[in-house]
């Protein structure tokens, strides 16, 4: 391998294509790597030979060279996947093609991954762009959804993991830079196109995946297109909902229902309640919130396109528009037969089982196995529908001369979604008895006379409501940018290599619509069902035949439920809509500019090259955000302000940075780097909305005033290239977060007047205020990063072809999550231990990979304000198998979670579990092929 000197690179803005790099694009799969485009550095002739005879294989281990490339001629600490990196693994949206590089894990929603956490930080503190925009997708905070990309029209990915001035935004945890092709990345015409159908072991339907890529260039001009489409069926089978639920429930009730509780409690635990309306003594006795038996079926329509148009009369000068759009449809059927412990009539009967041991440490009493007087059994069928449309664009310029170097974008990112929701909910009331069983909670009946079989009895099921929601989120960003690059060669400064300045504007908006209806008879206005019609009114099913893939798998249960096909073809009258309420409004805009400069340095100390990047980023934003308030009326319906109310807030932030790299001898190099950065406050936070919980007497605001979270952050490790493309490389990084967004009682609204259902007059109350707010304090992360990627023929010359790439990041946290009770738990979302293992062979027909990615166990949220939720370690078992039938055809076989690993989670002890969930395995067959 040619000897690399980070000192002596051109100065000015990085090229799209780096040195010694392969563009590949990623199609339906497998990853079409027809020709080497030139960069500024290019090796010598019998190396690009070389590479262009690897490329046609379609090589991971090629790949893996490549990432290499990118990290060592990178500012900073990144890594990178390229598409061969990404295509032949498993894999069902973008957030799992991230999950294997170091220190990215991803967050699981019924077996599907959603979103990415860099270095066990929550995935709202992570910027993503897409072709140097900042990315727009619907969601309420600034993080991406990634579900809604395909990764087949994906290109590469950089995970940034310490920001230089010029970026846009630094992250706390990092920035994903995500690019698609451009033609000028390929010097000969490309036509490729892939199929794939994947089954899922649970649902045992086959879906589709069609890919394809066109790209040419005649001329100064050239034009690529890719299209990707896919469907996905997927069912969970789960038992979940099986949270702690204080005891203030009913303690805390009037008359004969706090009274008996109390009794019971006394009598069948000896503990002696001294004052049962004291939250801080009942808070202490937790029981069952509900036990829920649950089906879910999501079936996912995505596509996805990319488009490039560029003109590039010269390696100095090119124009290029880029476009990428997309659809994500996704409808999400849910069937849950539940028994709701903490029903509002009933109350303790008799405690069979409780614990005083194992969370004593915190003066918590659980009580594991209990009857109730009055249990709410419940039958839901559940329907979400979701639709969003994505929309990319962006225009740029790059020119270069010998010494100057300009760069510009004009660009646009925009995402509508649409959440259609409905409930039809059946009730019935009666003692029963729930207790912790195994891997999650059973409910069965009561030894009382009055108990019943909840599973099949539809005739005790009465109908309360078919209840309806409906959201929709319009999310656009308008950027423009220039850079410019002056490089230098002083006589009496030799070590200032180039000055770099720019500038930036965003202009961002979000607006947000909600409304809710219910659904009581036959016709608008008309309650006639309510309490009268039953369950067994409606055309019931089994629950194995409503969803496909058979009967229920997380235990021994059937029951049956009416499917939300019939429910929204009975229960939706003609005409039926759900209204939007303006109490539910609001609308926010943002505007920042930014401005920053930046100098490269490069000098000798001693025999050690070292390349300096330092520079400062000044950033100003101001903020506008407008809503209604809600109003009660004398009916108790909420209404709201005639006339929306609004806020303004701003800040304004200087942010230095800088970047070491010294070679300390041959392949060994020194990296280095320390900077601030932020993360801009979530949308609906700083949204100036107001909801109301009359019950509860509490007003919850936005607060547009929010400042970001920021982070004083350094990182020092040491990388070594070998000869033979690997690398093995060791870091350090620390964190000093302040800023952190919390919850907090900010005021009081007085003399509110609160109704009851009736009209009466319930009584004038103060109303709390409580707001996001930045904490006061810093927190610390820091941690441990470890990389190994090593093709085993450096062993011994009988392993050609053999490899193992590998990493694992540890952290180590003072942030906290928030517990009323004073529980010392770490922040949701983070995970102290991550690692990846992938062992790989590969010749010229054949390849194959297993890939093990684990998880340690994080905080997922804490119920109520009190008892942290774990998420249970993951650890999920991925194969891919590729055989060349011809130089341009490959047939590969991938398994995604071939090990069935089921999703559990617990509140405090894994002797109290709350959610047990399989998603199944999924096995795919693909085919490719490019001309």
């Amino acid at each position: 391998m040619k000897s690399y000197h980070p000192a002596r690179r051109a100065p000015g803005p990085r090229p799209r294509c780096l040195s010694r790099s392969i563009h590949f694009l990623l199609v339906g799969g497998m990853a079409a790597m027809p020709t080497l485009a030139l960069a500024q550095d290019a090796p010598a002739t019998d190396d690009i030979q070389a590479l262009d005879a690897v490329s046609v294989t379609g090589s991971y281990s090629r790949s893996l060279e490549q990432a290499v490339d990118l990290k060592r001629d990178n500012v900073g600490f990144s890594d990178s996947i390229v598409a061969t990196d990404v295509a032949d693994f498993p894999e069902q949206n973008l957030a799992e093609a991230l999950q294997r590089m170091p220190g990215v894990t991803i967050e699981r929603n019924k077996g599907l991954g959603s979103r990415v956490n860099v270095r066990g930080l929550p995935s709202d503190y992570t910027h993503v762009s897409i072709n140097d925009l900042a990315t727009a997708s619907g969601s309420g905070g600034r993080e991406v959804e990634f579900d809604i990309f395909a990764s087949e029209i994906i290109q590469q990915v950089t995970v940034q993991k310490s920001p230089t001035a010029a970026d846009e935004e630094g992250g706390i945890a990092g920035s994903v830079k995500i690019s698609t092709a451009r033609p000028f990345d390929y010097s000969s015409r490309q036509l490729v196109a892939s199929f794939e159908g994947a089954h899922n072991s649970i649902s045992e339907e086959t879906d589709p995946k069609l890919s394809f890529l066109a790209a040419d260039t005649w001329g100064n001009w050239g034009a690529l297109v890719s299209f990707s489409t896919a469907k996905r069926t997927n069912r969970t089978d789960a038992t979940s909902g099986i949270n702690f639920r204080p005891m203030s429930r009913f303690l805390g009730a009037s008359g004969v229902r706090g009274e008996q509780a109390e009794a019971v409690i006394e009598r069948d635990t000896g503990r002696e309640i001294g004052n049962r309306n004291d939250t801080d003594e009942s808070n202490l006795i937790v029981f069952q919130d509900k036990v829920g038996d649950r089906v879910f079926l999501n079936e996912q329509d995505k596509w996805g396109a990319t488009g490039s148009l560029q003109f590039k009369p010269s390696n100095d000068f090119s124009l290029t528009f880029d476009a990428l759009i997309g659809g994500y449809d996704s409808n999400e059927d849910e069937y849950d037969a539940a028994a709701y412990s903490a029903s509002s009539r009933s109350t303790l009967e008799t405690i069979h089982e409780y614990d005083d041991t194992t969370l004593a440490q915190h003066g918590i009493l659980v009580l594991r196995d209990v009857s109730y007087t009055d249990t709410q059994h419940e039958f839901l069928s559940k329907e979400r529908r979701n639709e969003t449309d994505f929309r990319q664009y962006s225009a740029a310029l790059d020119w270069r001369s010998d010494t100057w170097t300009i760069d510009a974008l004009l660009g646009y990112s925009g995402a509508k979604k649409s959440l259609d929701y409905a409930n039809l909910k059946h009730v019935a009331y009666a003692p029963s008895r729930t207790r912790w069983n195994g891997n999650s909670g059973e409910t069965i009946p009561s030894a009382s006379s009055n108990g019943f079989d909840m599973y099949n009895s539809p005739e005790r099921y009465l109908f309360e409501a078919y209840e309806t929601t409906l959201e929709r989120i319009t999310d656009d960003k308008y950027a423009a940018q220039v850079n410019i690059a002056k490089t230098f060669d002083l006589a009496f400064l030799p070590a200032l290599r180039s000055v770099q300045f720019g500038a930036r504007h965003t202009d961002k908006s979000k607006e947000r619509e909600y409304g809710e209806a219910k659904i009581g008879g036959p016709s608008a206005g008309d309650n006639s069902w309510v309490n009268t019609r039953t369950l067994a009114d409606s055309q019931l099913r089994p629950i194995g035949d409503i969803v496909p893939g058979g009967a229920y798998t997380a235990r021994d249960l059937d029951w049956q439920m009416a499917s939300n096909a019939y429910a929204r073809d009975t229960f939706r009258y003609a005409g039926f809509s759900t209204p939007f309420d303006d109490a539910q409004y609001y609308r926010v805009e943002e505007q920042a500019t930014a401005l920053y400069l930046m100098t490269d340095f490069a000098f000798d100390l001693g025999p050690v090259p070292l390349d300096i990047n330092a520079g400062v980023r000044y950033v100003d934003t101001s903020v506008t955000s407008f809503g209604y308030h809600p109003v009660q009326n004398p009916d108790g319906s909420t209404g709201y302000t005639d006339t929306p109310i609004s806020m303004d807030g701003s800040y304004s932030d200087v942010l230095p940075s800088v970047n070491l790299t010294a070679e300390l001898r041959d392949g060994l190099l020194l990296r280095a780097a320390a900077s601030q950065t932020l993360i801009r406050p979530a949308m609906t936070d700083i949204a100036y909305k107001r909801t109301a919980s009359w019950s509860s007497y509490r007003f919850t605001d936005g607060n547009p005033a929010l400042k970001p979270t920021y982070a004083d952050q350094w990182e020092v490790g040491l990388e070594q290239y070998l000869d033979n493309g690997g690398l093995l490389a060791a870091s350090y990084f620390r964190k000093k977060i302040d800023g952190v967004v919390i919850n907090a009682l900010t005021g009081v609204v007085e003399d509110v007047p609160v109704y009851n259902a009736n009209g009466t007059l319930n009584g004038i109350y103060d109303f709390d205020v409580y707001q996001p707010v930045n904490a006061a304090g810093a927190y610390e992360v820091d941690g441990v990063e470890l990389i190994a990627q090593l093709p085993l023929t450096m062993l011994h010359p009988a392993l050609e072809g053999f490899g193992i790439n590998a990493n694992y990041t540890m952290l180590d946290s003072s942030l906290a999550g928030e517990s009323d009770l004073g529980i010392q738990t770490p922040m949701p979302g983070l995970a102290e231990k991550t690692w990846n293992l992938t062992a790989y062979y590969e010749n010229n027909r054949f390849d194959a990979r297993v890939s093990y990615n684990h998880k340690s166990e994080y905080v997922e949220s804490i119920g109520y304000n009190m008892y942290p939720i774990y998420r249970d370690a993951y650890g999920q078992l991925d194969v891919s198998i590729g055989l060349r039938l011809a130089d341009n055809v490959k047939l590969s076989l991938k398994g995604i979670n071939l090990t069935d690993e089921a999703t559990t989670g617990y509140t405090m002890d894994p002797s109290f579990p709350t959610m047990y969930e399989l998603s199944g395995r999924r096995i795919s067959l693909g085919l490719r092929a490019d001309f």
